[in-house]
């Protein structure tokens, strides 16, 4: 019997896992998918936007993997510090591969980054999103103006729902404290703002065109800015992705004179770019502004200074400048790349592969591509695995790893804990007059999958 335990229940950990198990190479195997919050699905339950149910609905594909008979999913256990370290899951499982994705925000790195009202576009997002460390997060939304730095997905998403009318969130899964705050929400003007060129813009093309279709919101975008851009006059030479978000930008940039204001009543969403923020203005009570240095492409796909500035009025400015990973106790780590070191998923110490080991995911290869990048990310890490599976077996380890978890002061949440709470999610959603509600805090989620000890 071969025992891996997977840690993380997102994406790139259940396709590691599904890679594991239909493999014909090592039959014997037996995968421990262990999480530290008592849901699985990662980031597809924590990060997609509520209103994005079509890339929600992935959740029905990890579900499938995580019921399989030789998969085993515990939420609710701690690994790194506190928690359990490297050598104790060795003494539990076979190997371990560490899906734990790039958990931390990068900074801008300028005055004024962390005033009162300047916050990372992912504690927005897991407000939103219920996530179970944020039930303390408030956001009034009480700014007339908004800006969120970065043009990436993320930032779409952000621009997005900060767009949005609760009317038109009622129907999702986010839970009633952003729901109300959004339905009071005075926010107007939303500006998303990138240091390079729309040619470079990390958005894809289907989130740019859903800022076009929000109700009662209109797209606004400069010209000028846009033909800063030489592949914007000549996109000709750019990937697919990046011709077809030209061409809806340049949709936008075409309409007659007087459409920005065709909502004066409504609101705004000001795509700008070649702007570079060097301070976040205000003081203890808050931001009030953003400073920008104009930019200019400098030939080799970057860009430099013009010495030129623009303030951009905001109460609210929510930074999405991409994430990194964070070292994990017990593995190496490339503080230069946020990664652990590895060679096929292989973790590498110095060089030497460390028995046991493996990554796959962000923390793998860094914080690139989209949700599908993860599967032959894991494949690779899962082959590596299984080639050395004859030397990994010799090792003896745990009888019982649930067993073993709970005496090293774990207390797991296993599916039947987390086909609890869905059932409390919808039980819930069902007394507020809609579907199903998200469970925003540990202590609720934690209840309701204590009750299926009781239940079951």
């Amino acid at each position: 019997m071969l025992r891996v335990a997977v840690i993380g229940s997102g994406p790139s950990g259940v396709y590691t896992a599904q890679s594991l198990i239909e493999q014909q190479t090592v039959p014997d195997i037996e995968v421990y998918v262990l999480d530290r919050l008592p849901c699985p699905y990662g980031l597809v339950r924590y990060g997609v936007a509520p209103d994005h149910e079509k890339i929600k609905s992935l959740q029905n594909n990890l579900r499938t993997v995580l019921e399989h008979p030789k998969v085993h999913f515990l939420g609710n256990v701690e690994v790194g510090s506190p928690g359990l370290g490297v050598q104790e899951l060795r003494e539990i499982f076979d190997a371990v591969v560490f899906c734990v994705g790039a958990a931390t925000d990068r900074h801008l790195g300028i005055p004024g980054e962390d005033l009162p009202g300047s916050r990372p576009a992912t504690d927005f997002v897991a407000w939103y999103s219920a996530h179970p460390d944020a039930a303390a997060t408030r956001f009034a939304l009480a700014a007339r103006s908004a800006i969120v730095i970065g043009v990436g997905n993320v930032a779409v998403d952000v621009a997005r729902m900060l767009s949005r009318r609760a009317p038109e969130l009622a129907a999702t899964d986010m839970p009633q404290g952003p729901l109300g705050a959004l339905a009071d929400s005075h926010v107007e003007d939303v500006w998303m703002i990138g240091r390079r060129g729309p040619s470079q813009a990390k958005f894809t093309t289907k989130e740019l065109r859903e800022l076009g279709a929000l109700p009662g919101t209109q797209v606004v975008v400069r010209p000028d800015e846009l033909a800063l851009d030489p592949a914007y006059r000549d996109p000709g030479e750019l990937p697919a992705v990046g011709r077809r978000n030209v061409e809806v930008l340049r949709g936008w940039a075409e309409r007659p004179a007087d459409a920005a204001h065709a909502a004066e009543h409504g609101r705004r969403i000001h795509l700008r770019f070649f702007l570079r923020p060097v301070e976040v203005l205000g003081d203890a009570d808050g931001v009030r502004a953003v400073r920008f240095e104009r930019t200019t492409p400098d030939g080799h796909g970057g860009v430099t200074g013009t010495g030129e500035f623009e303030e951009i009025e905001g109460q609210l400015v929510l930074r999405s400048v991409g994430y990194r990973g964070t070292p994990q106790p017990g593995l190496p780590f490339d503080e230069a790349t946020g990664t652990v070191p590895h060679k096929e998923g292989r973790v590498l110490r110095n060089g030497t592969p460390l028995p046991g080991l493996y990554v796959a995911g962000w923390i793998k290869r860094g914080p690139t591509g989209v949700i599908g990048t993860n599967r032959p990310c894991a494949k690779e890490t899962a082959l590596s695995l299984l080639a050395d599976a004859a030397t990994l077996a010799e090792r003896a380890t745990a009888e019982d790893p649930v067993a073993a978890l709970t005496r090293a002061g774990q207390r797991p949440v296993p599916w039947p804990g987390w086909l609890a709470i869905e059932a409390a999610e919808a039980e819930w959603g069902h007394g507020l007059g809609r579907g199903t509600v998200k469970l925003p805090d540990w202590q609720g989620l934690l209840a309701a999958a204590h009750s299926a000890d009781v239940t079951g």
